[in-house]
């Protein structure tokens, strides 16, 4: 196993900002906060080359007849590069090898270096910054000047870095610019995008000795689709309730909701009014022997159990969704004499029931046969069409996330 291999998942962080607004200055302040053997910064000045290629001039690229055995090859100037940034072990020519073979530069190496595309050149000035092995790369403007199939290749190549370990920030100026597989934006971006659904701002959660959530910031726009991700116990339970206010640290903490600052006087219902929620621990707390029919209803009222009974015009609509989840014929049936996977199916639909802003739904697939979650899937791809309508989804299975995600937080 290579030095990447071993570090396990990494993430990619984009800071986006308008011309101007601090990126790379915040960028600077990185670098120096991290140790220097272990990031590198990447600055894409224009659309050909980058701030570090101080050999190249205006016009070289079109003189052509000024190639002479003195014009580095590709090959050649990523050998330079290698020899410069350590020493010749075996251990870090099978990194530069396993990067030619990741990064396609095989047909690239007997290139001159004035030769190349910028797709090209950019590809080449990654490979001669990862030969130095960074745990932390910093790319300034990584899109710009790229094509269409450039910009595909990049993130493809970006993807596979985080699978390997590394963390990436990606400095953006244009919100079109923010890949849809990024971990965390920062920034502000709903400017462009619509209304801050939630923000959260520096959120440190601890319990005794153990921290679970660490200077977290967090922001959700209208209209944005996340997949919130990460292993057992890395908090992602823990920020769910403090967005819905089930956690008592919730009013500690400097969120905002719908644009009201959590703790200027809203009441819980206020909060809950325009999320529709469903998680594993909610589904423990469903123990009492009332009719599927009534468990969807008391989704209108965010009741655990329907403590006001549902109007007719309610029923009506509570059972227009247990069609549309196939689960109508459960309509009177006892909700615990139910299986687990009609249980959950019954909870999903409940989230829906009053067609909520904001739609949370924490392991929505628990104990669902193939087919069925591949209807939730297609339920949420439909409700999600709607530009208004915002989801966070958790899952540990990404063939469970459906094709409407558009943004990725993963908690470490």
């Amino acid at each position: 196993m290579d030095a990447t291999e071993a570090r396990g998942q990494g993430r990619i962080i984009v800071i986006y900002g308008l011309n101007a607004s601090g990126k790379t200055l915040m960028a600077e302040r990185m670098r120096r906060e991290m140790k220097s053997d272990s990031v590198r910064y990447v600055a894409f000045c224009d659309t050909y080359g980058t701030a570090t290629d101080r050999s190249y001039y205006l016009q070289q690229r079109w003189n052509q007849h000024d190639i002479d055995e003195e014009t580095p090859t590709v090959a050649q100037a990523l050998e330079r590069s290698f020899l410069l940034s350590g020493s010749d072990t075996p251990e870090r020519r099978q990194l530069q090898q396993q990067l030619f073979s990741q990064m396609g530069m095989e047909p690239l190496l007997d290139k001159v270096v004035i030769a190349l595309s910028s797709g090209e050149l950019r590809k080449m000035q990654l490979v001669k910054t990862l030969m130095a092995n960074p745990k932390t790369l910093i790319l300034d403007n990584p899109f710009i000047g790229l094509d269409s199939e450039a910009r595909a290749m990049l993130s493809e190549q970006l993807q596979q870095l985080r699978q390997q370990g590394m963390t990436l920030y990606l400095l953006v100026s244009r919100p079109n610019e923010i890949p849809e597989y990024a971990d965390e934006v920062r920034g502000e971006r709903c400017e462009v995008r619509g209304e801050k659904i939630v923000e959260l701002r520096d959120v440190t959660i601890r319990y005794g000795n153990r921290t679970i959530l660490d200077r977290l910031s967090w922001t959700i726009c209208q209209g944005e689709h996340w997949a919130l991700q990460g292993r057992n116990g890395s908090g992602k339970s823990t920020l769910l309730s403090l967005i819905c206010a089930d956690n008592p640290q919730s009013y500690a903490c400097d969120i905002t909701l719908f644009g009201h600052q959590r703790g200027s006087g809203e009441s819980i219902w206020d909060i809950k009014r325009r999320i529709g929620y469903v998680s594993p621990e909610l589904h423990r707390s469903y123990q009492r022997n009332l009719p599927a029919l009534s468990i969807v209803a008391s989704g209108l009222k965010d009741t655990v159990g329907l403590y006001v009974r549902a109007t007719d015009e309610e029923k009506q609509q509570c059972m227009k969704w247990m069609q549309r989840f196939g689960i109508e014929h459960l309509a009177q049936r006892s909700f615990t004499q139910l299986s687990s996977g009609e249980q959950r199916l019954i909870l999903v639909c409940r989230a829906f029931v009053k067609s909520p802003d904001l739609l949370i739904l924490d392991e929505p697939m628990h104990g669902l046969d193939m087919p069925r979650q591949q209807l939730v899937k297609d339920i949420i791809n439909d409700y999600c069409s709607n530009p208004q309508k915002t989801l966070i989804m958790v899952t540990h299975y990404d063939e469970e996330l459906p094709s409407c995600i558009n943004r990725h937080l993963t908690l470490t």
